[in-house]
């Protein structure tokens, strides 16, 4: 079981990821911003995106919405977008 240890909100509605594996990623929500909904509507502002946080490993947003870190690591890792990094 992987889940994410650390994040950061970068431009371009996309987030920095380290993995309690070591591994990390950059994840691009263009994508599921694109599909819409009531839950990722706020998360379209700028501002409001870079307020996401780790919450029981998984990269949360103040309304509640969230992103499963298993399908998370799955798809970066399936895209070669995984790197890993020396340890602390």
């Amino acid at each position: 079981m992987v889940d994410v240890l650390r994040l950061r909100a970068l431009d371009g509605h996309r987030l920095w990821v380290r993995f309690t594996d070591g591994s990390e990623g950059v994840r691009d929500f263009s994508d599921i911003l694109a599909e819409g909904g009531p839950m990722v509507e706020p998360l379209k502002a700028p501002d409001y995106f870079a307020r996401a946080f780790v919450e029981m490993g998984a990269p949360t947003w103040p309304n509640g919405f969230d992103v499963d870190p298993i399908n998370l690591y799955m798809e970066l890792r399936d895209a070669g977008a995984l790197t890993r990094v020396a340890a602390e």
